[in-house]
């Protein structure tokens, strides 16, 4: 009876670590698994780009449409700093800007923040003013966090992570920059987004 009543145990133990194993646990900002996906084709390679609804819900319902209509197709990383970030989402080559849509809600106070990878809106001093830009941190950035709801503390909304191809995200933190206009940073080379969709 000892015995029996040991092996049972045992028995579970092992289908626990086996799960254990199998379903390791969730990250920062993670479902589980369910998240929605999205592959970025740059000319500079593949991004795979994780979003994080369950943190970030108007965001990611924002940028998805932004996806869906086809609208980041063909547009340009316009703004590179190596050490900081890469932008995009909001100019065509040539620096022409596109009409994006209505501002979304700023949701920085989500408990996620600017590390390297992770994906945020762009926004002006504003702090709902995010439409379509959005920026890809190169390194960790805590100064864009959430620290209050003030104007000067409220922070850049993180929204998803890069899950596959940060190598193409440094290859493109890499390249010559130069003054365009009334813009800095701007690539000499246009680092262009050929396409976005849902995995």
């Amino acid at each position: 009876m000892r015995n029996t009543f040991i092996s049972a145990l045992l028995i579970l133990v092992l289908a626990g670590s086996c799960l254990a194993m199998g379903q390791p646990p969730a990250k920062e900002g993670e479902n589980m698994g369910s998240n929605p996906k999205v592959i970025m084709e740059t000319s500079k390679g593949t991004l795979v780009v994780e979003l994080y609804p369950d943190k970030a819900p108007e965001t990611v319902k924002n940028f998805l449409s932004y996806v869906d209509s086809g609208f980041y197709d063909g547009t340009i990383f316009h703004r590179v700093i190596p050490n900081f970030m890469i932008q995009g989402g909001g100019f065509t080559k040539g620096m022409t800007e596109k009409l994006a849509g209505m501002p979304v809600k700023n949701e920085a106070g989500n408990g996620l923040s600017n590390k390297r990878g992770t994906i945020a809106m762009a926004r002006t001093a504003v702090v709902d003013s995010a439409t379509a830009q959005f920026f890809i941190n190169t390194v960790d950035n805590p100064f864009l966090d959430h620290r209050d709801d003030t104007q000067a503390g409220y922070g850049y909304c993180v929204f998803g992570k890069v899950v596959e191809g940060m190598e193409n995200v440094d290859a493109i933190k890499m390249v010559q920059t130069h003054s365009s206009g009334y813009y800095e940073d701007v690539p000499v080379e246009e680092v262009v987004i050929l396409s976005t969709r849902r995995m």
